[in-house]
């Protein structure tokens, strides 16, 4: 199989109010925003926003479950002043700061904030790791 990421759908409790949350957080525009789905392009991939109890049906699993759900999802930044400014934004517009921004101990500079829904984002610079114009991480062979 490739090694590659198509979709992230993200079963959520509020399908109106998660969009709003990355339209008015983060800026982005869903590509499709109808039929009970949300899509937001990314880099390279497609951030779904699906009604959780419809996408626990659709997988065939329960519904049931709370707390921390295993993940994250990561944003980097080109550095640590541009993620101070993504957090004073994040936190002036009253977003749930998990972690404030810190350097960690191998060098890199990071936080974490959660949507609306409490999925955990975090906002980092990693300066060992290059990103392009479109922020898309460069690899070296």
């Amino acid at each position: 199989m490739d090694a590659r990421l198509s979709f992230l759908t993200l079963g959520v409790n509020d399908l109106e109010k998660s969009k709003r949350f990355y339209m008015d957080q983060f800026g982005w525009k869903p590509i499709k925003d109808s039929d009970g789905i949300v899509f937001f392009k990314l880099n390279g991939f497609i951030l779904a926003l699906f009604p959780k109890d419809e996408l626990a049906e659709d997988a065939g699993v329960s519904v049931e479950g709370s707390g921390f759900k295993g993940f994250s999802m990561a944003i980097n930044m080109r550095s640590e002043e541009e993620v101070n400014t993504v957090f004073a934004k994040l936190e002036k517009n009253g977003v749930k700061i998990v972690r404030p921004p810190e350097k960690v101990f191998w060098g890199g500079y990071r936080g974490y904030i959660a949507d609306n829904e409490d999925h955990l984002w975090e906002i980092a610079y990693n300066p060992f790791l290059e990103l392009d114009e479109n922020g898309n991480v460069k690899m070296h062979a």
